[in-house]
């Protein structure tokens, strides 16, 4: 008697070798799969993927990020599991049907973008930013005071796996770790004290540095206004990896021009990419990178984007709930 997998199609977009293949077909068990990924792709920046028309009527699932466009095209799709940890353009009304599961890469991305976050501070920290920007000046200017991580507060405002990861890196340069997040019974590795997000306007004082990861939500839409930037310490730095949108750039500019905090690391900002008018461009405080803290720019993470597709491929083929579910926007 058949199972009813015969009647699914994974079409599986990532750029496997003909090893990986193999696990994911023993995975699937009797579930078809298709292999569209190009393993010429491996150990680029970024991955692209395009279902072929012929595939489009018959695919139930789809590993990959494919453009969100083509979800419509897929009348049968009931799933879709991305290589990315950011899901925003797939949550928004119409590009899945109701009903649809949308699974993403969380867990593959805290140790790359974590690192980075931690680059950025520790550039500000030892005016690293400033020599770098006057070296096409030829300029022997000695920048200044520079601080240490010892002793010093850390705010993780989102403490999934970027903000834990960042957090315990924290903990080795013997700073302390405050969390912020909705649920504050969650055990997070590397948070010292937990709070939930209603505290933040009383704590934010206490910050050193003030570490974000958030996705883009309605209630993290400037999160980061005037309002919590004068609670600041002058010697602040901020950090954003998760969602441009999470800060108020104007209301930043403003600060760093003034001094009131010592400086900025960025990977996101709002909009991507920066506009070129933008004041932050010529902000020496500020530290910009375009959005390349996560990616496939570590090998590691690579392996653990195709590890958690492989594990959902599994539940997949034998009717089990799914990780790393996402909500889809009504």
């Amino acid at each position: 008697m058949g199972t009813g997998n015969e009647h699914k199609l994974i079409v599986n977009c990532l750029p496997l070798t003909d090893t990986e293949r193999a696990q994911f077909t023993h995975a699937a068990k009797n579930t078809p799969q298709e292999f569209i990924g190009d393993p010429t792709q491996r150990g680029n920046m970024t991955w692209t993927a395009e279902i072929p028309e012929n595939l489009k009527t018959k695919a139930t699932a789809i590993i990959g990020n494919i453009p969100p466009e083509q979800c419509a095209q897929c009348p049968k799709l009931e799933w879709l599991q991305t290589w990315s940890a950011g899901v925003d353009k797939y949550q928004q009304p119409g590009i899945l049907q109701p009903g649809s599961m949308l699974t993403n890469a969380t867990g593959a991305y805290g140790q790359s973008v974590s690192e980075h976050m931690f680059a950025m501070m520790w550039a500000i920290m030892k005016n690293l930013h400033i020599y770098a920007a006057n070296n096409p000046q030829a300029t022997w200017h000695d920048a200044g005071r520079t601080i240490s991580p010892n002793g010093k507060t850390a705010l993780s405002i989102g403490t999934g796996d970027i903000g834990s990861h960042f957090a315990q890196l924290c903990k080795n340069t013997g700073m302390t770790t405050i969390g912020i997040r909705r649920n504050t019974t969650i055990n997070t590795p590397g948070i010292d004290h937990m709070v939930g997000i209603e505290t933040l306007d009383n704590v934010l004082q206490y910050a050193d540095i003030i570490a974000m990861s958030l996705p883009s939500t309605p209630a993290t839409h400037h999160l980061l206004n005037t309002q919590r930037l004068t609670k600041l310490k002058p010697n602040a730095i901020i950090l954003n990896a998760g969602r441009g949108d999470a800060i108020d750039n104007q209301a930043l500019a403003k600060a760093l021009a003034s001094g009131a905090i010592r400086g900025a690391g960025l990977d996101v900002t709002e909009p991507e990419p920066l506009p070129a008018e933008s004041p932050l461009w010529r902000e020496p405080r500020c530290l910009i990178t375009p959005h390349v803290a996560g990616g496939n720019h570590l090998e590691a993470t690579e392996r653990r984007i195709i590890a958690i597709a492989l594990g959902n491929v599994r539940c997949y083929a034998n009717g089990q709930s799914l990780d790393n579910r996402m909500p889809l926007r009504g």
